[in-house]
């Protein structure tokens, strides 16, 4: 069994989130190059890990202005930062470094965060495990034998670990949650248009992915999203969010699989615990039937697919003449194919995504919250979802995983990963809470009251670091 990996230290980080860091730099206690160099060095010990795909060099490491000056973070590796490359996680796509920041890099470094470097991802996101071929599994710092999750795995891990106190990462259809819930993390997606979007989803029919953080507590992700609504303007803004709200809600429980998909025990307790919480909490709650019917997976994995199939037959514009097809792993040409084998069939499923929004706002007319598992099952061993397995295999296993996050991806509306449950074996469990369109300050005021009343580890166990 693969031991837990935890780098804190008796150094300028210690064991602050980002709220005590900021006050830690206000006061003068530390001052942002010693927040950088204990990053650095926890980075360092933390190379087992295997979630960094390219450090950064000392100009992108300290930045004195924004809200968040001081405080360290990374870049998840589908996002340019100058003098960088952008791998996606493939083989296929040269290093090149970049010559801009992309514009969420800019609003990222623009709040004030340092970038240490690049965090590791699956081949261009399109599984739920960060197992690329080209730079090898990055590794859950609660048991190095298993799996952060995906897309956004190299973040997970970090923040998991303690090496860094916040990472950026991106949801296109659970890339914040999976993660998350594999790692024992705060992770909210927020909704469609609350932070500038990847300039590569900007000309898709349907535009599923949102930018994000990770983070360890609730007051984190709020003070990260306040803000930020400072830099974006299509939604009404959050606005501070400092503890819960006495108002109590109509939370739906679901914990029937999609496509009727087996979920394991152990994802099902953790879910109606959470919900039992709520219950104790004041608020109501009833157990409902999968509200979303089964069309919604179906029409995702088609529309998934022809995004493989786009990438595999025109990288080359999207990433360059350098752009090697032949270098592609497995699942994505496997999505290519099936792409093939279903194109006729895409226009109607990407019809019905764009309705889906309409459906579910309709169903959140009955419910404040939804409640459901994050995954499937708890994140398992290296290799069970590589991308090199038989493709009907990893596709088997992926639904089965990660069924639940693409319905808040297709309906643009905010959902939250809260680490509230562990496996017999210790490893994170999440449970995810849903809400209608624009409704975040809904969520975290509802995750700040269940973080009162379960507080969560903030980091991996103590393990090895050697």
């Amino acid at each position: 069994m693969g031991a837990p990996m935890n780098v804190v230290a008796d150094d300028a980080l210690g064991t602050d989130d980002v709220v005590g860091l900021l006050e830690r730099l206000r006061n003068r206690e530390v001052s942002p190059g010693e927040l950088v160099d204990a990053a650095r060095g926890r980075l360092t010990a933390a190379a087992q890990l295997n979630a960094v795909v390219t450090p950064a060099t000392d100009n992108l490491l300290v930045n004195d202005e924004g809200p968040f000056a001081g405080i360290p973070s990374i870049v998840k590796d589908n996002e340019d930062v100058t003098g960088l490359p952008t791998t996606q996680g493939s083989g296929a796509v040269r290093r090149i470094p970049a010559t801009n920041d992309s514009l969420f890099v800019q609003q990222y470094r623009a709040l004030g965060f340092g970038v240490l470097g690049k965090s590791s991802m699956p081949e261009f996101g399109l599984t739920a495990t960060t197992e690329p071929l080209q730079f090898g599994p990055t590794r859950n710092p609660w048991n190095t034998d298993h799996t952060v999750g995906g897309s956004s795995g190299g973040s997970a891990a970090l923040v998991a670990a303690g090496a860094l106190p916040i990472a950026h990462a991106n949801d296109g259809g659970g890339s914040i949650r999976i993660p998350a819930s594999c790692c024992g993390l705060v992770g909210l997606k927020p909704s469609r248009g609350r932070i500038v979007m990847p300039e590569r989803m900007q000309g898709l029919p349907i535009k599923f992915a949102t930018q994000g953080v990770l983070t360890r507590s609730v007051r984190d992700t709020a003070l990260f999203y306040e803000h930020s609504d400072s830099l974006n303007h299509e939604l009404a803004p959050i606005g501070p969010v400092r503890g819960p709200n006495d108002q109590r809600l109509r939370i739906g429980l679901v914990t029937s699989g999609v496509h009727g998909m087996p979920l394991d025990p152990e994802v099902v307790g953790a879910t109606e615990a959470a919900a039992a919480l709520c219950e104790q909490l004041g608020h109501k709650v009833e157990l409902v039937d999968q509200p979303f019917g089964d069309n919604i997976g179906r029409d995702f994995l088609r529309y998934w697919a022809s995004l493989a199939a786009a990438i595999t037959y025109g990288g080359r514009f999207a990433y360059g003449p350098g752009f090697d097809a032949g270098q592609l792993e497995p699942l994505t040409r496997g999505l290519s194919k099936l792409f093939a084998s279903t194109a006729t069939r895409l226009p109607n499923s990407i019809r019905r995504l764009r309705a889906f929004g309409n459906l579910h706002a309709d169903v959140m007319n009955d419910w404040d919250v939804i409640i459901t598992p994050v995954l499937g099952y708890a994140p398992p061993e290296i290799g069970y979802l590589s991308p090199g397995l038989d493709f009907r295999t990893h596709i088997v296993r992926l639904l089965r995983f990660a069924a639940f996050t693409p319905v808040d991806n297709v309906a643009g509306n905010p959902a939250i990963s809260l680490p509230l449950g562990h496996s017999a074996t210790g490893l994170p469990i999440g449970v995810q809470f849903s809400t209608g369109f624009g409704q975040e300050r809904r969520l975290l005021e509802l995750a700040y009251e269940i973080e009162e009343a379960r507080p969560w580890p903030v980091t991996s166990p103590t393990g090895s670091s050697e």
